[in-house]
């Protein structure tokens, strides 16, 4: 094992790695790897864990996702023993893991994967219920206990719900259910959030980082206790929390061509993997989306197509530091609807910062120091 781990450091021995092990002598394992040409493919492979030089004992938790049409993204994971596989959302605006059960018989239950907990030799029941809200509906049920597998790792004694009720919109969702990532003083009826659990029992160091690829394409990922260097360019920079909540963070200003659009003296946001558009308060997005030239129908800011390239470029200015989405990132262009911003009213003061914003810079959630880090993804 030390070995290995050794081994694996001086593979991913990128400029943030700078450990150095006195028993291995002459040539390095990267340039050997970068002699035969098969450096890419191992840093490509290996996620990096900047803590695998300190510590043998802890591991990464590499997690592919599907992206769903650019409003969703979900990847696979699995409860019980035997293991029943699930797909969930794996929602930073959230802190419960729940999916389905065997007891629902809401139409969105119907149509997805249910748990089955006769079927796990490894579940413990409660008595204590469970009950959700979301944006745009509800979910009810009760807490049981169970191994969760979720990206490789294995989680035992995982709170989990089990729905007995689910909205009418969830029928709709590609998901079966959501895992969340937020903090546990957000998680209902007090369940642990996966991650905590992860970090409370030594499989993880207590970070991770979530990359959102686009226009459907594949690749995207969250990853526990490391990141991928290859998913984003130039510096990291490191915004700290306002809130342990959510992840939420201050934005100075919104800013179009230099000009305060929103957010003018400041707001509170939240980076929000659940939530596939940017919302914030319903003045400020409408001035937004009269700036870009929007028209509003129906609640949808409905753009012309061929003026996208003309469309100005939106500014988040976050810590000093400007977060620039082009017209190509917030504009959604459906063979359906045509084309429509992705800035939507949030009836709230506070703002979310979802997949348009997530997808344009790579986002390290980091419990440790209890900020997010954000850098220019590609």
């Amino acid at each position: 094992m030390m070995k290995w781990a050794v081994v694996l450091c001086a593979v991913l021995a990128l400029s943030e790695c700078t450990y150095r092990v006195s028993l291995i002598k002459g040539k390095s394992a990267r340039d050997d790897l970068e002699e035969k040409g098969q450096w890419d493919e191992y840093r490509l492979k290996y996620p990096f864990n900047p803590m695998g030089r300190f510590t043998q004992t802890y591991a990464v938790g590499y997690e592919s996702m599907t992206n769903d049409a650019d409003l969703s993204y979900y990847g696979v994971i699995s409860i019980g023993t035997p293991p029943q596989s699930f797909q969930v959302i794996f929602d930073t605006g959230s802190s419960n893991l729940w999916v389905p059960s065997v007891y629902c018989s809401s139409a969105a239950c119907s149509n997805h994967d249910r748990f089955n907990p006769q079927k796990s030799s490894t579940f413990q029941a409660t008595n204590q219920p469970l009950s959700i809200q979301y944006g745009t509906g509800s979910m009810t049920g009760f807490l049981g206990y169970d191994t969760v597998k979720v990206g490789g790792l294995q989680v035992p004694h995982q709170v989990f719900g089990l729905s007995q009720t689910e909205a009418p919109f969830m029928a709709h969702m590609r998901a079966d259910g959501i895992l969340g990532l937020a903090y546990p003083r957000l998680a209902a009826s007090n369940a642990q959030p996966v991650f905590d659990n992860m970090v409370q029992q030594g499989l993880v160091q207590d970070f991770f980082s979530v990359y959102l690829s686009g226009n459907s394409q594949t690749g995207s990922e969250v990853i526990f206790g490391g990141y991928n260097p290859n998913h984003y360019t130039g510096s990291l920079v490191w915004v700290p929390l306002s809130s342990e909540t959510y992840w939420q963070i201050t934005v100075d200003s919104v800013t179009i061509n230099g000009q305060v659009v929103a957010c003018s003296g400041g707001c509170q946001a939240i980076v929000d993997t659940g939530t596939s558009l940017i919302t914030g308060s319903n003045n400020d997005i409408a001035n937004i989306n009269r700036w870009v030239g929007a028209t509003v129908t129906n609640g949808d800011a409905v753009v012309n197509c061929n003026s996208i390239a003309s469309m100005p470029a939106v500014t988040f200015n976050i810590h000093g530091y400007s977060f620039t989405l082009p017209a190509s990132a917030y504009v959604r262009q459906s063979a359906y609807y045509g084309c429509r911003t992705g800035f939507a009213n949030g009836g709230s003061s506070l703002w979310i910062l979802g997949d348009v914003f997530i997808r344009q810079y790579y986002t390290i959630f980091n419990r440790r120091t209890n900020s997010v880090g954000l850098a220019k993804a590609v």
